[in-house]
């Protein structure tokens, strides 16, 4: 995500949205990891976080939180995560969609482009 992050361009007017799913195959490290990710959202100066996924999402989503984003939102799939985007999308929002390739988060992306929505 920090790649993404730095590459990331915002509108004038728009918020900055990062859709997080777990990170998979971390171990140990893992409930950490995404402890962090909410962090960098929040020193990234995003406006809303929402997590997707389990307990792993609801860690970075809530650590984003008290870190100091604004607005924070939990769904458990994609089909929720789009809809809710779909719902609450203005002009000149930045959406970045990151997880690990395992929670198919491309799928999100898809469908809020009018795309088939695809799967592994």
């Amino acid at each position: 995500m920090t790649e993404a992050a730095s590459d990331t361009t915002e509108a004038e007017g728009g918020r900055r949205i990062a859709v997080l799913g777990e990170m998979l195959e971390l171990g140990d490290e893992a409930v950490e990891a995404h402890r962090e990710m909410g962090r960098f959202a929040a020193e990234r100066g995003v406006d809303l976080v929402i997590g997707v996924g389990g307990d792993l999402a609801k860690q970075l989503a809530l650590t984003a939180g008290a870190a100091g984003v604004p607005d924070i939102a939990l769904v458990g799939d994609n089909a929720t995560a789009a809809a809710y985007l779909q719902s609450i999308l203005r002009p000149g929002d930045v959406v970045l969609v990151k997880a690990s390739r395992g929670g198919q988060l491309w799928q999100i992306a898809q469908a809020l482009t009018g795309q088939p929505v695809t799967s592994l």
